[in-house]
């Protein structure tokens, strides 16, 4: 479980949001990831102690209809979650295919259509053999984040900006905490795979947390280590950056970094086509006009329909939007949900004595506050 959420983090942008973070908080672009991951902190700590309470597919709407007991807005979180995962699918699937034009030549329809394809397909053939295949993408990729920061921190003359970094833009940085979010993407949908758990309650708290901490650490020191080495403007401009940051900071060939870096993509599409599936499959057995999506393959134990429908939502989103625009979406719309779900843990709070994983009683307001913040600090800097 932690292997799957440290996967679905990395894999869910860090590869190729760097460049827009730093194109839109240049030298800053550390102090807009630091900035998401204290935002999602908070409700981190409330999916933990939700996950454990309610340990169901499709977490949020069962966390919603059970705190607030709205079933409409518990129905309506699923709806969001599960266009937020397919956008963000179809987000690492395009900048995926980014650097896999850097390796091959290859049409970028063709290769959409076809890494989509395979990996609804893995998807589809059962939980384990997802997982697992998910688990070594997860030790490749952050093999990759490791040779960056390697490479990064071992510039010997860094950027100008580096060494004289101009005043702060805070609507820049505020906006570019956007992308940053959106990399963290990841502890919501591992709820998602509670059923999946052989011990819940204990499990999935420690695994949230720990995949989250492993994560930010990366992310932090990548994020240095790119602007430390490339120019802002350069980052900003790239399909590939951090490609850009090990070509500029070693001198040699980005083929093994791009390599790696359509791994990551894999592995996030991967994890998001298995979440939003299991959303569906959730709100199929409380919804009865979705329940034809409650069904699982009596061979394969999976979400056969669900899956199918999310891998074509997923390359049909990547081939119509670009990364930019598609992380956007997916992180306003996460921010709402995020904030519903910090109240629904003030509701199931109220219901009752718990004795295993708990936050403290102000973080979920903290949580919603803390949302509300960027999603608002998020359209001042786009305006």
């Amino acid at each position: 479980m932690t292997a799957y959420g440290i996967g679905i983090m990395v894999g869910a942008g860090i590869y190729v949001l760097v460049g827009a973070a730093a194109g839109a908080a240049g030298v800053w672009a550390p102090v807009s990831f630091l900035l998401a991951g204290l935002v999602a902190v908070p409700s981190a700590l409330a999916f933990a102690e939700l996950s454990a309470r309610i340990p169901e597919a499709a977490g949020d709407s069962s966390y919603v209809e059970i705190g607030l007991r709205q079933h409409w807005l518990a129905v309506v979180v699923g709806a969001i979650n599960i266009i937020a995962g397919t956008v963000a699918s179809a987000a690492v699937l395009r900048g995926g295919v980014g650097y896999l034009a850097g390796v091959v030549d290859l049409d970028p329809v063709v290769a959409t259509v076809g890494l989509g394809v395979a990996l609804t397909a893995i998807a589809i053939l059962g939980v384990v053999e997802s997982l697992s295949f998910a688990a070594v993408l997860t030790a490749v990729e952050v093999g990759g984040l490791i040779l960056i920061i390697w490479a990064g921190f071992g510039v010997a003359e860094p950027v100008t900006d580096w060494q004289a970094p101009p005043a702060p833009q805070w609507s820049g940085i505020a906006f570019a905490a956007i992308f940053g979010f959106f990399a963290f993407i990841g502890f919501d949908d591992l709820v998602n795979m509670a059923e999946e758990a052989r011990d819940p309650r204990r499990t999935m708290p420690a695994a949230i947390l720990i995949s989250l901490a492993i994560t930010a650490l990366l992310y932090a020191l990548v994020t240095m280590a790119a602007v430390r080495s490339v120019e802002v403007e350069a980052l900003g401009q790239s399909e590939q950056p951090l490609a850009l940051v090990w070509s500029t900071a070693t001198g040699t060939s980005a083929l093994l970094l791009s390599v790696i870096a359509v791994f990551a993509a894999l592995n996030g599409v991967l994890a998001q086509i298995i979440m939003a599936a299991r959303v569906l499959f959730g709100l199929g057995r409380r919804s009865p006009t979705l329940a034809i999506f409650h069904h699982a393959h009596p061979r394969f134990g999976t979400p056969v329909l669900a899956s199918l429908l999310i891998g074509v939502a997923v390359i049909l989103s990547a081939l119509a939007l670009p990364v930019a625009e598609l992380a956007e979406i997916t992180t306003l719309a996460l921010l709402i949900v995020f904030s519903i779900v910090n109240a629904a843990l003030i509701g199931v709070k109220r219901q009752g004595p718990w004795d295993g994983f708990a936050a403290p009683v102000w973080v979920p307001w903290l949580g919603i506050a803390a949302c509300l913040s960027c999603f608002s600090a998020a359209i001042w800097g786009s305006a």
